[in-house]
């Protein structure tokens, strides 16, 4: 059902059972999905998809430009998965030529004043809580969470399964299954609760509380066929291989002496739910070229290679 007060672009592919209430106005290239619901003074613009059985609630604007400087009118879109909720004064832009599409996946939940830039890709069964917002080309695995009035820095990656605690302010990426808490923003252990809620038994919950453990809380060492590289470690970012979100490289920064970095192969084992580490190979930084001694953080690039930086340098007045 339409009401008298909405302008539809004639254009525009809307399926039969869709309700559309006053003062919305949907665009020509624009395609909307059966049992679906759209409340008052929503505008939907062209390039925008919206799945089965959506919630858009008053005041959201879907598929609008994007606010980036390099966008130079090419043609992108919006996707919505089915049944995701969009509640009031939401924005989400279309992509750019980075991605040519801004995706948000099935059965998510966008609360009030949230925006989500061009080039994001939001897994399956995600959660914003009121006021998040979320900068360009960033990437939410299924079922991550965002606590209110948390900003997201563009090109980060969060995994699945991982909470980030409200007010957050989000500049590196944060692996899967774990919490994200305090300014800045650091990692306070496995997201168990969640996990519980999602059905984990406690047998995966306590395989992936050894590996946090292991990794951010003990440290390790890896060997590159050239001696061993020890430390306690912070984790930089994970790399796809081939663009792929089940099989990639996740780059481990040495915190301590010597500087660093341990790129681990790693595979999503889809049976159990779990990643499952191939190799390693450890880059020791502390030679004569380079010479670090704590490879703090870093990020990922947008082609897919690590950069790390570094807290201080042999012989320098910040080691005395």
């Amino acid at each position: 059902m339409t009401h008298p007060f909405t302008y539809i672009d004639p254009n525009a592919k809307i399926a039969p059972n869709v309700k559309i209430d006053p003062f919305t106005v949907i665009h020509g290239d624009v395609v909307i999905g059966e049992g679906t619901w759209i409340g008052s003074n929503v505008t939907i613009m062209n390039g925008t998809k919206v799945g089965k059985n959506c919630r858009i609630f008053p005041g959201a604007v879907i598929g609008a430009d994007p606010q980036d400087l390099k966008f130079n009118g090419e043609k992108t879109s919006v996707e919505i998965g089915d049944g995701t909720t969009i509640r009031e004064f939401v924005t989400i832009n279309r992509g750019t030529s980075d991605r040519w599409i801004t995706k948000v996946g099935n059965n998510c939940l966008i609360m009030a004043y949230s925006h989500i830039a061009h080039d994001c890709i939001i897994g399956n069964n995600c959660i914003l809580s009121n006021s998040v917002q979320i900068a360009g080309h960033v990437t939410l695995g299924d079922y991550s969470w965002i606590a209110g009035v948390s900003a997201v820095h563009q090109f980060v990656n969060i995994g699945q399964h991982a909470y980030i605690a409200g007010g957050s302010l989000v500049s590196k990426d944060v692996p899967p299954y774990i919490k994200a808490v305090r300014n800045p923003l650091s990692y306070g252990g496995v997201n168990s609760v969640g996990l519980k809620r999602r059905g984990f038994d406690l047998e995966k919950i306590n395989h992936i509380l050894d590996i946090y453990r292991y990794i951010f809380n003990k440290g390790m060492t890896y060997t590159d066929g050239n001696g061993v590289v020890p430390g306690t470690f912070d984790f930089t970012g994970y790399v796809p291989i081939n663009g792929s979100s089940k099989l990639g490289y996740l780059s481990v920064n040495h915190e301590n002496t010597p500087g660093g970095v341990s790129m681990l192969e790693i595979h999503l084992n889809e049976t159990t739910g779990l990643w499952v580490l191939d190799s390693s190979k450890a880059v020791d930084f502390g030679g004569e070229l380079v010479q670090t001694i704590r490879n703090c953080s870093g990020t990922v690039t947008p082609w897919n290679t690590i950069i790390t930086s570094e807290e201080s340098t042999p012989n320098t007045d910040a080691d005395k």
